[in-house]
């Protein structure tokens, strides 16, 4: 038999017995890997979507959905995605907040592959009527970005 929550229960400590998550700071996060931009004389934008990403609520620790989406305009490296795909799985039981996890990924596609221009959006469903959605944005210093470019 599946054990059920007390719904009275509104101690974390009670709903640890049924919810599984991991700090953030205890997460394991494979490496975002990268590939040669064989057109970096180039700019053009890569727009790469996660529609069903998954987290846990850091307060309660039950599950967060969400959308997020990267676009970047790629300088010497791109995205690889089946590397890509394993460390967005590595949130799945990470109890983080949702602005955190947008400033991560946007830090650790930056590390990876330093593009010219970055931006990762969240965007989590709707919970208790409340739904939340983030935008980081970065940029080679030297790189000017106009909307219409690409």
């Amino acid at each position: 038999m599946t054990p059920s929550i007390n719904p009275a229960a509104t101690n974390t400590t009670d709903l640890d017995k049924y919810i599984y998550s991991v700090k953030a700071e205890d997460a394991y996060y494979p490496p975002v890997e990268a590939w040669a931009n064989l057109n970096p004389h180039r700019n053009f934008k890569i727009t790469i979507k996660v529609p069903e990403f998954t987290s846990v609520c850091p307060m309660t620790g039950l599950p967060d959905f969400g959308t997020i989406t990267i676009e970047y305009i790629p300088d010497q490296l791109c995205v690889e995605l089946k590397a890509f795909k394993f460390y967005m799985l590595a949130y799945r039981n990470v109890g983080m907040f949702y602005e955190n996890i947008t400033n991560k990924v946007l830090d650790d596609v930056v590390k990876a592959i330093n593009p010219r221009w970055i931006r990762v959006h969240s965007d989590f469903s709707s919970r208790g009527g409340i739904s939340t959605e983030a935008d980081v944005i970065w940029q080679q210093p030297d790189f000017v970005y106009n909307l219409g470019d690409c």
